[in-house]
């Protein structure tokens, strides 16, 4: 199937279909109509995970709790819990939205909404965290630690439920992301595989990494320590970055340096992974 063409996902959560601009839901319907169409042997699996809903939501919560859904919590609890936190909390659904969208602009191997939203590991990991992260600021935590263990589990994404993550999030491929507890990702960041937002020593403390909007963390780079990186930063595949990393400044190595500054606008959205040395 050809990559239906889009853009970026606003409040009125539309992208484009066929030149039109279409609610996100009406998008993926029609995909999920022309893949059945497509490849009839599956046509009952996209009818039960999203043909049959009337809404992303219920969708989401119907794929999120097949997933994780077993012997210790069924299916069907877990898609109460996924049902609770997005009518309680709308913002959720906005993030859910905006990191479709970012997962099919930025990753060209992605044709269309509907293979994220129902085979890509970081896009339902992260959407499993969205839930664990709603329960652990309703002081059910136990419950929140559930749900951490199952996305790490099922897609090797472990992301501590107090961990804020913010909307518009591509993680490509995901195996091996870790995400502390105290950590904070601003909107628009893109991440790699391997990526780790890890803490130094064992003081119960404020000790995660602190990442702006539109970073982009190249595949296995570890940054340890409550330390901030600025808006629009770039982190090289490999790096291990100790200290601060100012807006728009690339940095590589073990320990991470200084590439160059302000050398790619948007680096999270242009996927720009090449290095050019600081003249």
């Amino acid at each position: 199937m050809a990559k239906v063409a889009g853009n970026s996902v606003g409040l009125n959560s539309s992208v484009s279909l066929k030149g039109k601009e279409v609610p996100v839901w009406q998008r993926l319907r029609y995909e999920a109509e022309e893949a059945a169409r497509r490849e009839p042997a599956l046509a009952g699996f996209f009818n039960a995970a999203v043909l049959s809903h009337e809404s992303l939501a219920q969708a989401l919560c119907y794929q999120l709790a097949q997933k994780a859904g077993g012997p210790d919590m069924n299916a069907l609890q877990i898609r109460e819990v996924c049902k609770q936190a997005f009518i309680e909390d709308k913002s959720i659904l906005r993030c859910v939205e905006r990191d479709l969208q970012a997962v099919s602009d930025r990753d060209p191997a992605c044709r269309t909404l509907l293979q994220p939203f129902l085979f890509f590991k970081g896009f339902l990991g992260l959407q499993t965290h969205r839930v664990a992260h709603w329960l652990w600021h309703q002081d059910r935590d136990v419950l929140a630690f559930f749900m951490q263990s199952r996305t790490s589990e099922l897609y090797g994404v472990d992301i501590h439920p107090a961990a804020k993550m913010g909307c518009g999030i591509m993680m490509d491929h995901a195996t091996g992301v870790v995400i502390g507890e105290t950590a904070v990702v601003g909107d628009d960041c893109s991440f790699m595989h391997g990526v780790n937002l890890g803490g130094t020593g064992k003081e119960f403390t404020d000790r995660h990494p602190k990442v702006g909007k539109g970073v982009l963390i190249g595949a296995d780079a570890k940054i340890l320590g409550n330390i901030k990186i600025g808006d629009y930063a770039r982190i090289g595949a490999s790096s291990v970055v100790l200290e601060d990393v100012q807006c728009g400044c690339t940095v590589a190595g073990v320990p991470a340096k200084v590439i160059a500054c302000i050398d790619c606008d948007e680096p999270a959205k242009a996927m720009d992974h090449l290095i050019a040395p600081k003249e």
